[in-house]
């Protein structure tokens, strides 16, 4: 168990690092990994359809989000290369002729639920706060 000390302002560990359980699953850098990958606009607005649309094929993506072919499959390359997108393949076609689609991970689902996204859903809460400081 990592030691908690005073040097953080939240009682938790002076070293980031050391919010890791022993045998985590993913490293710190990974974690870092996935947070850089959502920080681009175009990346966080493709997580965000996958997790609230469900499943879609790139061409679907690219139509829903007004981007270009091969800057749509730079940023998915991207999420998928950290985890937080999975590219899948079906066996057979379906009645559009679709093999492959994307779909949001449990990472990236909630990456989405308990990072920017919250902030932004909170942001009234932290404006608020800031405005009565202003007022002082």
């Amino acid at each position: 168990m990592p030691e908690i000390t005073d040097d953080a302002p939240d009682g938790g560990p002076a070293d980031p690092e050391d919010l890791l359980p022993e045998g985590s699953v993913l490293s710190f850098e990974e974690y870092v990994a996935m947070q850089k990958a959502i920080g681009d606009p175009t990346r966080f607005k493709l997580l965000y359809r996958l997790r609230n649309e469900g499943p879609s094929s790139a061409t679907e993506l690219g139509d829903a989000l007004d981007v270009a072919g091969n800057t749509l499959h730079y940023h998915l390359d991207r999420l998928v290369d950290v985890g937080l997108v999975e590219n899948r393949k079906r066996n057979t076609p379906d009645r559009d002729g679709l093999y492959s689609y994307y779909r949001a991970t449990a990472l990236g689902e909630g990456l989405l639920d308990h990072g920017v996204e919250e902030l932004m859903r909170r942001e009234h809460v932290f404006r608020d706060a800031y405005s009565s400081d202003e007022t002082t």
